[in-house]
């Protein structure tokens, strides 16, 4: 019969220079200053044991456990189980993780520490004794400090284990087994990264950086680039629309060049390394992303295989989020960085898309049936919407109309309005831009909502689904039939869209609190976090139907799972003679919609390569 196991590593630190407060988990992990002090151990329900030797002692003694046939648990479990694996190559049947389950229902409000954890559910407290350990290695420990600090150790398993109890009812199998695919990414890594390629890219962003400084210089010298106008004439000589804000002081439009302003520090990651190096040089950053992104890879190169650290339900959408200051969802494409993540030898990547996710869904919420039929012909939908825009035959070699046509489609089914569609179409991406008047910009955004009056009929609901949760009556949104109550919006797979304390703000807007604090949601907003939950629930269910089938084949030697999952991207390693049945069978999962949607259209594309940059 499995096993239950929860278990808590303590480790080596010091507050000042070897601490995750200080350090990646990979890299404080791999360290050669890394050292286990003692592990606790509860199998079952039994009482926690509590063991302290060297490595070797501790490799021995976790080894009694037959560990194919546990079940493993702990809060941080990318913590601990990539120790169990990296340093006693020790991997269980499952993961669990309860600060994973936790963060669906409080990582807007409470947070996810044990603590915190504790504190909500009125268990034992966490205790302190870990702050009494810093820089001291076990030997420094005497045996009382030892024996106190190995209680402190078995009263957090034993949280932990209430904890998961409590939990365990609050969430889905189907969820937990995302959970365990998404920690396996980092426990057990097989992608390996390209050193050569990386210090030769580091030193081209590098030269870049300082030319392209060297020429700012020359133009209006570095140091007016705290000037609000010589700045946002920068901005737009590199094709980027410098972002707005109303001032609070006068009322008017201003540059939203502060250091709190999301727009703008949105630019620290853009893809033009060269509007990455002027706003890190705005912001006194003597590197802008892509070199410590750089930087850091080359440091994990030396250490070993690329482990992938999501958070699960990064976003309260449900979406992961990157993890370990290493933030893959947001790679630049066709970049030295995608090139660089490569198959282990002998194995492949095959990487499948799926396409327009979200605008099909949103169409198909909506009840767009034109549109939604139009999905599923394999229309030509971008150049389809730029005919109407353009008055013209637009085809996909037209690449700037057809670029228009896209970002309507992708951009406007939220109610965006003309201000940031004309934005958003300067700043433009890929390379390719368009420069509309505000009077066209207007125009486009009418055309979209004449066109589809389902959708903009929809944000009505979505303000509808506002004011009914914040009377505490219950509302049906959309064709799905969504349930939204006081408590959250329920999803098809039995979790929930949550706007913690939503209330009235003094403006007549509604707000609800984030860990930031309150943030304002309105009938268009709170659409795009519903059509994101439920295209991540279609892709996510997607990659674990992959996966599934993936393991029964995954073995050391012949690696077979999936590695990565990007925004709707899902990404699987194989050896390459299985590389185009691979590719096929993520093509014919990803081409089917769950049972809540049938009627949706989904479709993707898909290709191999022996590089991420390659396959994607």
């Amino acid at each position: 019969m499995t096993k239950l196991v929860t278990l808590d590593f303590e480790t080596y630190y010091d507050q000042k220079t070897f601490s995750l407060s200080k350090m990646t988990t990979e890299s404080y992990i791999r360290d050669p200053r890394f050292e286990v002090i003692g592990v606790g151990v509860k199998v079952n329900d039994h009482p926690t044991d509590w063991f302290s030797g060297s490595m070797e002692e501790i490799r021995d003694w976790l080894n009694i456990l037959d560990w194919n046939d546990v079940n493993l648990l702990c809060h941080h479990t990318a913590f601990d189980g990539a120790i169990l694996n990296w340093h006693f190559g020790i991997k269980p049947k499952y993961y669990f993780d309860t600060l994973s389950m936790a963060r669906p229902l409080h990582g807007l409000t409470v947070g996810g520490s044990l603590a915190a954890m504790a504190k909500f559910y009125n268990l034992p407290a966490k205790g302190t004794e870990v702050v009494k350990a810093s820089g001291k290695t076990r030997r420094q420990f005497d045996m009382t400090e030892l024996r106190e600090y190995g209680e402190y150790c078995k009263n957090d398993v034993e949280i932990t284990h209430m904890l998961f109890k409590i939990l365990a009812d609050k969430t889905t199998s189907k969820e937990m087994y995302i959970i365990d695919l998404m920690l396996r990414m980092f426990t057990d890594p097989v992608l390996v990264l390209d050193k050569n390629l990386l210090t030769s890219h580091l030193t081209s962003v590098q030269d870049k950086k300082e030319k392209l400084m060297d020429k700012i210089d020359q133009a209006i010298g570095r140091e007016n680039l705290m000037s609000n106008p010589k700045f946002a004439e920068v901005l737009q000589k590199l094709g980027v629309e410098p972002p707005m804000k109303t001032s609070l002081r006068t009322g008017k439009d201003t540059y939203a060049f502060g250091k709190t302003d999301v727009e703008f520090k949105a630019l620290l990651e853009h893809e033009d390394e060269r509007v990455q190096a002027v706003v890190a040089a705005r912001f006194g950053i003597k590197s802008t992303l892509e070199e410590t992104r750089t930087e850091a890879f080359i440091g994990i190169a030396e250490r070993g295989p690329l482990p992938i650290m999501l958070n699960y339900y990064g976003a309260h959408t449900g979406r992961a989020s990157g993890g370990d200051k290493i933030n893959l969802q947001n790679l630049p494409r066709g970049g030295a960085l995608r090139q660089s993540i490569q198959a282990p030898p002998g194995h492949s990547l095959v990487a499948s898309d799926s396409s327009q996710i979200e605008a099909r869904v949103v169409a198909w919420l909506a009840g767009e049936t034109d549109l939604v039929q139009a999905f599923a012909e394999g229309r030509d939908i971008y150049s389809e919407f730029a005919t109407d825009v353009y008055g013209k035959k637009v085809t996909k070699s037209d690449k700037v109309e057809r670029f228009v046509g896209k970002t309507c489609i992708l951009g406007l089914g939220y109610g965006m309005g003309k201000d940031k569609f004309k934005t958003t179409l300067k700043v433009g991406q890929g390379g390719i831009s368009a420069d509309v008047t505000i009077d066209e910009a207007e125009r486009v955004v009418n055309l979209y909502r004449g066109k589809y009056p389902m959708i903009a009929a929809l944000w009505k609901q979505g303000q509808a689904a506002l004011d009914a949760m914040i009377r505490g009556y219950e509302y049906e949104l959309g064709t799905a039939k969504l349930k939204c109550t006081p408590n959250g919006i329920e999803l098809p797979n039995g979790m929930k869209v949550i706007y913690p304390e939503l209330r009235k703000a003094d403006d007549g807007n509604y707000e609800y609190r984030n860990r930031y604090g309150f943030t304002k949601i309105y009938g268009g907003k709170l659409i795009e976090n519903v059509v994101q939950a439920l295209a991540r629930i279609v892709v996510f269910d997607q990659m674990a139907k992959i996966d599934q089938t993936l393991r029964k084949n995954d073995k050391p030697g012949k690696r077979a799972k999936v590695v990565l999952t990007v925004h709707d991207e899902v990404v699987a390693v194989v050896p390459d003679q299985d590389a185009a049945n691979c590719m096929t069978m993520m093509m014919e999962y990803m081409t089917q919609a769950p049972s809540w949607c049938a009627d949706l259209p989904v479709a993707c594309e898909a290709d191999i390569g022996k590089s991420y940059g390659d396959a994607k």
